[in-house]
């Protein structure tokens, strides 16, 4: 029975995507000398927000993820990220492959909102992997499941995100409204002659600020 390990070797922004999105670059390796067929791959990418620190402006922001910071023992969860599958080529010994995962850039969605409330560092993440194998012992086909105590960690730096998200969006960010209240920002923009959705916004702000002493 074929023996596989796997080790996420870097994440990087794709340069060429038509939505923001990260190249997860995996290294599988099987110890047994089986001669590997393919790997009809899946991985779970979760967020393991306990093995970081945060700074103050931080804890602000997560606040509607994880509630107040004194909480945090019992708030501070595992948050799920993606489910990716792949296929990879056959190979003996060792193979590297590239799965891409979307990022999105919804703040209605926890990890985005995670992800938009850090300033700096290493994002930590887990990856679980499972799947079915197929190899071929010269006189049958063998098929194998990818045992679910696969996994590896990696801890992804913020600004590798970033500059997933500002290769599309740069400088921006994401939040979904209801029609009626978009209907009701355009009725404001075009009353004040303003001419971006963000000034529209930067308005209304201001104004519950009030007047500036």
């Amino acid at each position: 029975m074929a023996e596989l390990s796997f080790d996420c070797i870097g994440i990087s922004a794709q340069p060429y995507s038509a939505a923001p999105a990260l190249d997860i670059r995996l290294r599988i390796s099987e110890t047994t000398g089986a001669k590997i067929d393919a790997i009809a791959l899946r991985c779970q990418i979760r967020i393991e927000p306990t093995r970081r620190t945060y700074s103050e402006a931080e804890t602000e922001r997560l606040y509607d993820l994880f509630g107040d910071a004194a909480r945090w023992s019992d708030t501070l969860k595992p948050l799920q990220v993606a489910t990716l599958s792949a296929t990879i080529s056959g190979f003996t010994g060792a193979t590297e492959a590239t799965v891409p995962m979307p990022c999105s850039c919804d703040l209605d969605v926890a990890f985005a909102k995670y992800f938009h409330g850090l300033d700096d560092g290493e994002i930590p993440l887990l990856l679980l992997f499972s799947g079915t194998v197929f190899t071929d012992d010269g006189q049958r086909m063998r098929v194998y499941q990818v045992p679910w105590s696969k996994e590896c960690t990696y801890r992804l730096p913020v600004k590798v995100w970033r500059e997933a998200v500002d290769q599309h969006f740069p400088g921006g960010g994401w939040i979904r409204v209801s029609r009626a209240t978009l209907d009701a920002l355009q009725r404001h923009k075009s009353a004040h002659a303003l001419t971006t959705w963000d000034a529209a916004v930067e308005s209304l702000v201001e104004t519950e600020r009030g007047p500036r002493p």
